[in-house]
Protein backbone atom coordinates (compact mmCIF):
# COMPACT_ATOMS: atom_id res chain seq x y z
CA UNK A 1 0.00 0.00 0.00
CA UNK A 2 2.87 2.17 0.89
CA UNK A 3 5.07 1.89 -2.27
CA UNK A 4 1.44 2.55 -4.57
CA UNK A 5 1.18 5.52 -2.53
CA UNK A 6 4.47 6.95 -2.74
CA UNK A 7 3.60 6.69 -6.67
CA UNK A 8 1.03 8.76 -6.08
CA UNK A 9 -2.11 6.36 -6.11
CA UNK A 10 -4.85 6.16 -4.14
CA UNK A 11 -5.01 2.97 -2.70
CA UNK A 12 -8.05 1.51 -0.71
CA UNK A 13 -7.41 -1.65 0.84
CA UNK A 14 -11.16 -3.45 1.83
CA UNK A 15 -12.10 -5.89 4.38
CA UNK A 16 -14.30 -8.73 3.04
CA UNK A 17 -17.04 -9.59 5.36
CA UNK A 18 -15.81 -11.45 8.39
CA UNK A 19 -12.01 -10.83 7.51
CA UNK A 20 -9.68 -8.50 8.32
CA UNK A 21 -10.82 -5.46 11.02
CA UNK A 22 -14.58 -6.51 9.88
CA UNK A 23 -16.32 -8.28 12.78
CA UNK A 24 -19.06 -10.10 11.14
CA UNK A 25 -19.84 -13.73 12.11
CA UNK A 26 -18.41 -15.82 9.04
CA UNK A 27 -20.91 -17.93 9.86
CA UNK A 28 -23.52 -16.06 8.44
CA UNK A 29 -21.54 -15.29 5.45
CA UNK A 30 -23.39 -18.04 3.04
CA UNK A 31 -22.88 -16.53 -0.60
CA UNK A 32 -20.92 -14.56 -2.76
CA UNK A 33 -23.38 -11.59 -2.62
CA UNK A 34 -22.50 -11.66 1.52
CA UNK A 35 -19.01 -11.72 1.14
CA UNK A 36 -18.62 -9.11 -1.39
CA UNK A 37 -20.82 -6.82 0.24
CA UNK A 38 -17.85 -4.55 1.28
CA UNK A 39 -16.43 -4.22 -2.35
CA UNK A 40 -20.25 -3.70 -3.85
CA UNK A 41 -21.37 -1.11 -1.29
CA UNK A 42 -17.96 0.79 -2.42
CA UNK A 43 -18.72 0.96 -6.03
CA UNK A 44 -22.76 2.07 -5.11
CA UNK A 45 -20.80 4.89 -3.59
CA UNK A 46 -18.57 5.98 -6.13
CA UNK A 47 -19.60 9.08 -8.58
CA UNK A 48 -21.27 8.40 -11.64
CA UNK A 49 -17.66 9.80 -13.49
CA UNK A 50 -15.33 8.05 -11.50
CA UNK A 51 -13.89 4.28 -12.61
CA UNK A 52 -11.37 1.97 -9.85
CA UNK A 53 -9.11 -0.25 -10.77
CA UNK A 54 -9.84 -3.75 -8.47
CA UNK A 55 -7.25 -5.94 -7.77
CA UNK A 56 -7.88 -9.43 -6.31
CA UNK A 57 -5.43 -11.79 -4.52
CA UNK A 58 -6.44 -15.40 -4.21
CA UNK A 59 -10.02 -16.12 -3.32
CA UNK A 60 -10.89 -12.73 -4.14
CA UNK A 61 -10.35 -13.15 -7.74
CA UNK A 62 -13.61 -14.31 -7.67
CA UNK A 63 -15.37 -11.31 -5.26
CA UNK A 64 -13.10 -9.20 -8.45
CA UNK A 65 -15.37 -11.06 -11.22
CA UNK A 66 -18.70 -10.72 -9.10
CA UNK A 67 -18.04 -7.19 -8.67
CA UNK A 68 -17.09 -6.98 -12.74
CA UNK A 69 -20.60 -8.33 -13.24
CA UNK A 70 -22.73 -6.46 -11.08
CA UNK A 71 -21.09 -2.79 -11.76
CA UNK A 72 -19.11 -2.99 -14.88
CA UNK A 73 -19.07 0.58 -15.43
CA UNK A 74 -17.66 1.11 -12.11
CA UNK A 75 -14.23 -0.60 -13.20
CA UNK A 76 -11.65 0.25 -15.84
CA UNK A 77 -9.52 -2.51 -15.05
CA UNK A 78 -9.73 -5.81 -12.80
CA UNK A 79 -5.67 -7.26 -11.45
CA UNK A 80 -5.71 -10.96 -10.60
CA UNK A 81 -2.97 -11.82 -7.98
CA UNK A 82 -2.46 -15.67 -8.35
CA UNK A 83 -6.01 -15.60 -8.34
CA UNK A 84 -9.10 -17.51 -9.01
CA UNK A 85 -9.88 -16.02 -11.97
CA UNK A 86 -13.23 -18.55 -13.12
CA UNK A 87 -15.04 -19.36 -16.16
CA UNK A 88 -18.78 -18.56 -16.26
CA UNK A 89 -20.72 -21.59 -14.18
CA UNK A 90 -17.30 -22.46 -12.33
CA UNK A 91 -17.19 -21.98 -8.56
CA UNK A 92 -14.11 -20.38 -7.16
CA UNK A 93 -13.12 -24.08 -5.58
CA UNK A 94 -12.94 -25.56 -8.95
CA UNK A 95 -9.33 -23.85 -9.39
CA UNK A 96 -8.03 -26.06 -7.09
CA UNK A 97 -10.09 -29.66 -7.43
CA UNK A 98 -7.68 -31.54 -9.54
CA UNK A 99 -4.96 -31.22 -7.35
CA UNK A 100 -7.24 -31.62 -4.26
CA UNK A 101 -6.67 -35.68 -5.14
CA UNK A 102 -2.76 -35.72 -5.43
CA UNK A 103 -2.59 -33.38 -2.63
CA UNK A 104 -5.55 -34.71 -0.07
CA UNK A 105 -2.98 -35.87 2.65
CA UNK A 106 -1.34 -32.77 2.40
CA UNK A 107 -4.22 -30.96 2.62
CA UNK A 108 -5.72 -32.83 5.60
CA UNK A 109 -2.16 -32.06 7.41
CA UNK A 110 -2.70 -28.21 6.53
CA UNK A 111 -5.80 -27.19 7.28
CA UNK A 112 -9.20 -28.07 9.05
CA UNK A 113 -12.92 -27.48 8.75
CA UNK A 114 -14.84 -24.96 10.92
CA UNK A 115 -18.49 -26.93 11.74
CA UNK A 116 -19.58 -23.35 13.25
CA UNK A 117 -23.08 -23.97 12.92
CA UNK A 118 -22.41 -27.74 14.69
CA UNK A 119 -21.75 -31.03 13.69
CA UNK A 120 -24.95 -31.89 12.69
CA UNK A 121 -24.76 -28.98 10.03
CA UNK A 122 -22.69 -28.76 6.57
CA UNK A 123 -19.22 -27.08 7.53
CA UNK A 124 -19.09 -22.77 7.45
CA UNK A 125 -15.46 -22.45 6.88
CA UNK A 126 -12.02 -23.14 6.60
CA UNK A 127 -9.26 -22.43 8.88
CA UNK A 128 -5.21 -23.57 8.16
CA UNK A 129 -3.13 -25.02 10.16
CA UNK A 130 -0.67 -22.09 11.58
CA UNK A 131 2.22 -24.87 11.98
CA UNK A 132 1.86 -25.62 8.10
CA UNK A 133 0.59 -22.12 6.93
CA UNK A 134 4.32 -20.86 6.21
CA UNK A 135 4.86 -23.82 3.98
CA UNK A 136 1.57 -23.00 2.23
CA UNK A 137 1.47 -19.33 1.81
CA UNK A 138 4.93 -17.89 2.76
CA UNK A 139 7.40 -19.67 1.70
CA UNK A 140 9.74 -17.17 0.54
CA UNK A 141 8.22 -14.54 2.76
CA UNK A 142 10.18 -12.16 5.23
CA UNK A 143 9.61 -14.07 9.06
CA UNK A 144 8.46 -10.90 10.53
CA UNK A 145 5.71 -10.28 7.87
CA UNK A 146 4.55 -14.14 8.23
CA UNK A 147 4.27 -13.47 11.81
CA UNK A 148 2.11 -10.48 11.48
CA UNK A 149 -0.12 -12.41 8.88
CA UNK A 150 -0.42 -15.42 11.35
CA UNK A 151 -1.76 -13.01 14.20
CA UNK A 152 -4.37 -11.41 12.02
CA UNK A 153 -5.77 -14.42 9.63
CA UNK A 154 -9.37 -15.58 9.62
CA UNK A 155 -10.85 -18.31 8.51
CA UNK A 156 -12.38 -18.25 5.11
CA UNK A 157 -15.79 -19.26 4.48
CA UNK A 158 -16.95 -22.16 2.49
CA UNK A 159 -20.02 -21.14 0.84
CA UNK A 160 -18.70 -17.85 -1.49
CA UNK A 161 -15.99 -20.38 -2.78
CA UNK A 162 -18.70 -23.54 -3.37
CA UNK A 163 -20.74 -21.03 -5.52
CA UNK A 164 -20.79 -20.93 -9.19
CA UNK A 165 -20.30 -17.32 -10.81
CA UNK A 166 -22.52 -16.47 -13.29
CA UNK A 167 -20.49 -14.02 -15.69
CA UNK A 168 -21.58 -12.57 -18.97
CA UNK A 169 -19.81 -10.80 -21.77
CA UNK A 170 -22.09 -7.97 -21.66
CA UNK A 171 -20.85 -7.09 -17.94
CA UNK A 172 -17.59 -9.15 -16.80
CA UNK A 173 -16.57 -9.19 -20.17
CA UNK A 174 -16.08 -5.85 -21.14
CA UNK A 175 -13.44 -5.02 -18.32
CA UNK A 176 -9.84 -5.35 -19.06
CA UNK A 177 -8.57 -8.22 -16.97
CA UNK A 178 -4.68 -8.94 -15.83
CA UNK A 179 -3.72 -11.87 -14.42
CA UNK A 180 -0.44 -11.70 -12.05
CA UNK A 181 1.26 -15.61 -11.88
CA UNK A 182 3.98 -16.44 -8.75
CA UNK A 183 6.11 -18.79 -9.75
CA UNK A 184 7.11 -20.14 -6.54
CA UNK A 185 3.21 -20.17 -5.39
CA UNK A 186 2.40 -23.47 -3.20
CA UNK A 187 -1.48 -22.58 -2.80
CA UNK A 188 -1.76 -22.02 -6.40
CA UNK A 189 0.66 -23.85 -8.77
CA UNK A 190 2.23 -22.66 -11.81
CA UNK A 191 0.43 -25.45 -13.84
CA UNK A 192 -2.83 -23.95 -12.33
CA UNK A 193 -2.18 -20.72 -12.80
CA UNK A 194 -0.89 -21.74 -16.69
CA UNK A 195 -4.53 -23.44 -16.76
CA UNK A 196 -6.27 -20.00 -15.54
CA UNK A 197 -5.16 -18.35 -18.32
CA UNK A 198 -5.27 -20.46 -20.81
CA UNK A 199 -8.89 -21.18 -20.46
CA UNK A 200 -10.06 -17.45 -19.92
CA UNK A 201 -7.46 -15.49 -21.34
CA UNK A 202 -6.56 -11.79 -19.76
CA UNK A 203 -5.74 -9.09 -21.33
CA UNK A 204 -2.19 -9.06 -20.30
CA UNK A 205 -0.31 -11.40 -18.31
CA UNK A 206 2.75 -10.82 -16.06
CA UNK A 207 5.62 -13.27 -14.30
CA UNK A 208 7.10 -12.51 -10.85
CA UNK A 209 10.05 -15.13 -10.29
CA UNK A 210 10.60 -16.14 -6.98
CA UNK A 211 7.27 -15.13 -5.22
CA UNK A 212 5.19 -17.40 -3.26
CA UNK A 213 1.63 -16.94 -3.02
CA UNK A 214 1.94 -13.39 -1.02
CA UNK A 215 4.32 -11.54 -3.56
CA UNK A 216 3.02 -8.03 -1.29
CA UNK A 217 5.09 -10.24 1.27
CA UNK A 218 8.01 -11.83 -0.50
CA UNK A 219 8.48 -9.87 -3.83
CA UNK A 220 6.79 -6.16 -2.70
CA UNK A 221 8.89 -4.04 -5.55
CA UNK A 222 8.14 -6.21 -8.21
CA UNK A 223 4.44 -6.47 -7.61
CA UNK A 224 4.37 -2.51 -7.28
CA UNK A 225 5.91 -2.10 -10.34
CA UNK A 226 3.73 -4.23 -11.87
CA UNK A 227 0.76 -2.40 -10.46
CA UNK A 228 1.91 0.89 -11.92
CA UNK A 229 2.55 -0.39 -15.32
CA UNK A 230 -1.14 -1.58 -15.55
CA UNK A 231 -2.41 1.50 -14.42
CA UNK A 232 -0.50 3.28 -17.16
CA UNK A 233 -1.70 1.12 -20.06
CA UNK A 234 -4.37 3.16 -22.19
CA UNK A 235 -7.47 1.35 -22.25
CA UNK A 236 -7.65 1.12 -26.09
CA UNK A 237 -3.94 -0.59 -26.39
CA UNK A 238 -4.33 -3.85 -27.49
CA UNK A 239 -3.36 -7.25 -25.86
CA UNK A 240 -0.31 -6.95 -23.85
CA UNK A 241 1.74 -9.80 -22.65
CA UNK A 242 5.14 -8.56 -21.17
CA UNK A 243 5.56 -11.99 -19.68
Amino acid sequence: MSLLEESGLLPVALDLTGSGIDQTDINSTTSLEDYARPLITCLQSLPDDEKVILVGHSCGGAIVSYALESYPRKVSKAVYVCATMVLNGQKPFDVFSEELASADLFLQESQFLVYGNGRDKPPTSIMFDKQQIRALYFNQSPPKDVALATVSMRPIPLAPIMEKLSLTTENYGTVRRYFIQTLDDHILSLDVQERLVRENPPHGMYKIKGSDHCPFFSKPQTLNKILIEIVQIPLENALNDPS
